[in-house]
């Protein structure tokens, strides 16, 4: 008990409650501030991802690390124009705390325009014009102009919608050419915003940084200019594989681009790709060392690229390895911040999926498995006599005209995509409220149900911004 509390409890008992009143009323509130803050977000890492990858890894009975954090809200996800996000506005909306238009990267009442095609026929020409939109300051730009070093993190394009939400603001998401600019200190299109420019960069997406070349990069920039030979000359260790990344020290600014687009999923990963947790605790030794605390963003964007595809175990495998990642950033922080008493870490998702877990199957039944019933252990059936899988997706291309029944080694195989209701191009998102977790300083206004703005506005309170 602090002695304030004392104070009050004898005043009470002299005094009355009144003396008491004013005793507490006049003793300071205490208001933890983070000195830093990571901020982890799983692309489309829906509640369903999440207990699904919980069997998958460890059983019903089972967590994942990050369902140990201290605080629990849930989020609602709908942008500015859609009952159902796409990735941009809802990042948007994280670092920002805006409201933002689908497809648009942190701009407020800005309409989306595709980018047109250059000459070498990628669309590379950004059309937003002027007067489109108004650009507030993101997180991560807050978090650089107080003297704090910065950092973007993914397993996607560094120029995806997740990534570049924290350091750019375009009117379409698929403007990756002008996206890339904005992140490169000196150069024409810069983010003056970003001061000496972000601190660390990692992901994929060296096509948008790197000139175009008919054979050896045909979705190179048409502009031809080299951003990561700029990004070097300003300064930048430069990295190209996960040696490189490991070899860095502190003391310079870091990007570090490992594939042409994405990085492969985890369970094809090329051993020259680092992991996504390899990639946290690099960021983290590389900022760590400002006096004045860091903010790092850290993305697993695969999680969304295995859901689109309606392949379920990717998504799982994904989510572990974001999982695994989390657990890595919160041993690191305690080695250096032991009670978290000036380090917030939340983690949550942009959105959900249209993947449900469904049919009753007995509990220890392989989660990517055919249901099999509790009470007889013997393959469930659909209305046609027909075997079906736990997990199915609400839309998407693999609906078959006639449905036959599906055995335990094709579900279970690695490349199986799962059934779908609704025959689509490609699966969509779903409009559902996503978790979020969070732990260490500031941690405790993070409840309830809220809007996905209001995440913005508590970490802002937590940094004292």
């Amino acid at each position: 008990m602090n002695k304030h509390r004392i104070i009050a409890l004898l005043l009470a008992a002299c005094f009355g409650a009144g003396a008491q009143a004013q005793a507490l009323s006049s003793a300071p509130t205490a208001k933890p501030q983070a000195k830093n803050i990571i901020f982890f977000l799983g692309d489309g890492m829906g509640p369903t991802t999440i207990t699904a990858a919980r069997i998958f890894k460890a059983g019903e009975d089972g967590l994942l690390n990050f369902e140990r954090l201290d605080r629990t809200a849930r989020i609602k996800t709908y942008s500015n124009d859609a009952q159902v996000t796409d990735s941009a506005p809802s990042m948007g909306a994280y670092m920002t705390g805006v409201k933002i238009n689908n497809d648009v990267i942190s701009m407020k009442d800005a309409k989306p325009v595709a980018p047109a095609k250059d000459a070498n026929g990628n669309a590379s020409i950004d059309r937003c014009g002027a007067n489109n939109g108004s650009s507030p300051m993101t997180i991560l730009e807050l978090a650089k102009a107080n003297g704090k070093s910065v950092g973007a993190v993914t397993t996607t394009e560094l120029t995806h919608a997740t990534p570049a939400s924290t350091f750019a603001h375009v009117c379409d998401r698929d403007m990756g050419y002008t996206i890339a600019q904005q992140v490169v200190p000196g150069g024409a299109g810069y983010n003056p915003r970003l001061g000496d420019g972000v601190d660390v960069l990692m992901g994929g997406g060296k096509i948008h940084f790197t000139p175009f070349d008919a054979k050896r990069n045909p979705k190179g920039r048409g502009d031809g200019r080299d951003l990561v030979a700029e990004l070097g000359a300003r300064g930048y260790f430069v990295a190209n594989t996960r040696a490189d990344m490991q070899s860095a020290r502190v003391g310079r600014k870091f990007v570090g681009i490992y594939a042409d687009s994405h990085l492969d999923y985890a369970s094809k990963r090329r051993p020259e790709q680092p992991t996504l947790a390899e990639m946290t605790a690099k960021s983290i030794e590389l900022l760590s060392t400002n006096p004045k605390g860091f903010f790092l963003m850290v993305e697993g964007g695969k999680i969304d690229h295995a859901l689109h595809d309606t392949n379920a175990r990717n998504a799982l495998v994904e989510t572990v390895a974001f999982d695994e990642a989390i657990q890595t950033a919160v041993d690191r922080m305690r080695a250096i911040d032991p009670g978290l008493e000036n380090t917030l870490i939340v983690v949550t998702a942009d959105h959900d999926h249209t993947m449900v877990l469904n049919g009753y199957p007995k509990r220890g039944n392989p989660v990517l498995d055919i249901v099999r019933g509790y009470a007889t252990g013997e393959p469930t059936r659909d209305a046609d006599g027909k075997t079906f899988t736990t997990l199915v997706f609400g839309n998407g291309p693999n609906r078959p005209e006639v449905r036959a029944d599906v055995d335990s080694a094709t579900a279970l195989s690695e490349d199986y995509h799962q059934e779908t209701g609704v025959r689509w191009s490609s699966e969509s998102h779903g409009g559902g409220d996503v978790k979020l977790y969070a732990t260490g300083a500031g941690s405790a206004p993070f409840k309830g149900t809220i809007e996905n703005t209001r995440v913005f506005d508590l970490m802002k309170a937590a940094f004292g911004l």
